[in-house]
């Protein structure tokens, strides 16, 4: 019989509960991103029915939410969608001498190409449009299951097509896009999973839910819409998220998730419904009381610095229908903020005199624009780049901005 040294008995015990801890974690992390990969299915693609579903029995408020912003937030691109020029003369963005890409059509679609001294190097195709063009839009490009941003935007102010926000005289054609940026700009895009680290994330190209649309906050209503159409009279409304019926932090969490500035995933992406409990699922970027918040993306972290927000049950629905397009509606805006700040309540505007301008408009005084310091486009042939204005949406006294508006107010008076 053969017998083992007392050291070697304990070597070949080490080994094997090494062995053992390394299948055991194996077996722990397969069955962590099964469960990751579960739980984004919690969700799945066939549990929605699409916003057209909705009209049947809701058409008014279907025919006004089609309107707005969030509904064309991304489309598929197309002639309709695309809003920069591809006539010749116009279709051209050029970042220096000899380098240039092109905005072409062609029979099989529309192009970004990049040319170098007059030779085409690289061609890649407009296939989402990103951006309801309010202020702008930017370009996704299909590369397998890959999304890439294409190097060009569209600027709504200029009417012209500019470089993306920090790429200046480059051109860059492989920048990846993530879950995070979708997850703003769709209502639903399944993830591909078992992804190698810290790789790009990719996505089924059949199965996105363009725009934000309704069952972004009323939750996927495939069952709903089953229910109803087989029981039409029952008016209850059962299998649908109600927002209508929400506390005051659930419906500034169904905002904020796209409008609270910088969040980082805790949960898989796209699992996130109205009603949830915003800080289970995301992690959000700590500078949320000092100068640095961004007047895009972050309107939320603005408003939670106002005294309106701080000393009322102000949310972003007492000002913003979600059914409805209000862009620029000054006028029904200012109505809103006089239901609280009005003479009954010696809270009313103190310049003097009031003009029907005035009355008409607190916003350019009190939500000024402001230069966003994420969105700055590089357009031709201007060395400095340009910055969207949007509104702050800290509520506030802003006396460069009144100054600015009276003496506005002033020249429409006298008619210069």
């Amino acid at each position: 019989m053969k017998y083992f040294p007392a050291y070697r008995k304990s070597y070949l015990l080490i080994i094997t509960i090494i062995s053992l801890c390394f299948l055991l974690i194996q077996c722990i992390d397969r069955g962590r991103r099964k469960n990751e990969t579960s739980e984004i299915e919690n969700t799945k693609f066939n549990e929605f029915a699409g916003s057209e579903s909705c009209r049947k029995c809701h058409a008014q408020v279907y025919n006004d939410f089609i309107l707005t912003g969030h509904f064309s937030t991304s489309t598929p691109a197309s002639a309709q969608s695309i809003l920069g020029s591809f006539e010749e003369g116009k279709n051209t963005f050029h970042y220096r001498k000899g380098l240039y890409v092109s905005m072409e059509k062609t029979d099989s679609g529309f192009y970004q190409v990049e040319y170098v001294d007059s030779i085409r190097k690289i061609a890649r195709k407009f296939d989402i449009t990103v951006g309801s063009g309010e202020r702008g839009q930017t370009y996704l490009s299909w590369q397998g299951n890959l999304l890439t941003l294409l190097p060009v935007s569209y600027l709504t102010s200029t009417n012209s097509w500019a470089n993306n926000p920090g790429q200046h005289n480059q051109i860059f054609f492989d920048a990846p896009v993530s879950a995070t940026c979708l997850q703003c700009h769709t209502s639903y895009a399944e993830v591909i999973p078992f992804r190698l680290v810290n790789a790009p994330e990719e996505f089924n190209p059949k199965k996105i839910i363009y725009g934000i649309s309704c069952e972004r906050c009323h939750g996927p209503a495939a069952q709903h819409v089953a229910y109803q159409t087989e029981n039409p009279n029952d008016k209850s409304g059962k299998f649908i998220i109600k927002p209508s019926t929400f506390s005051r932090t659930q419906s500034l969490d169904m905002c904020a998730v796209c409008h609270g500035g910088r969040i980082k995933n805790l949960k898989p992406p796209f699992s996130f419904q109205s009603g949830n409990r915003l800080s289970e699922y995301y992690q959000f970027d700590t500078l949320g009381t000092n100068n640095l918040i961004d007047v895009h993306g972050n309107q939320y972290g603005l408003l939670k610095k106002s005294k309106c927000f701080q000393t009322s049950q102000l949310t972003c629905i007492t000002c913003h229908s979600p059914h409805k397009n209000e862009e620029g509606n000054l006028r029904l805006f200012s109505q809103k903020c006089m239901t609280c700040h009005n003479e009954q309540h010696g809270t009313f505007c103190k310049i003097n005199p009031i003009t029907n301008s005035i009355s008409a408009n607190c916003i350019d005084c009190h939500m000024p624009e402001q230069p966003s310091k994420s969105i700055v486009l590089q357009l031709e042939n201007n060395k400095i780049p340009t910055a969207q204005l949007l509104r702050t949406h800290d509520i506030a006294i802003y006396p460069a901005a009144t100054k600015e508006f009276l003496k506005n107010e002033k020249k429409k008076e006298s008619g210069d």
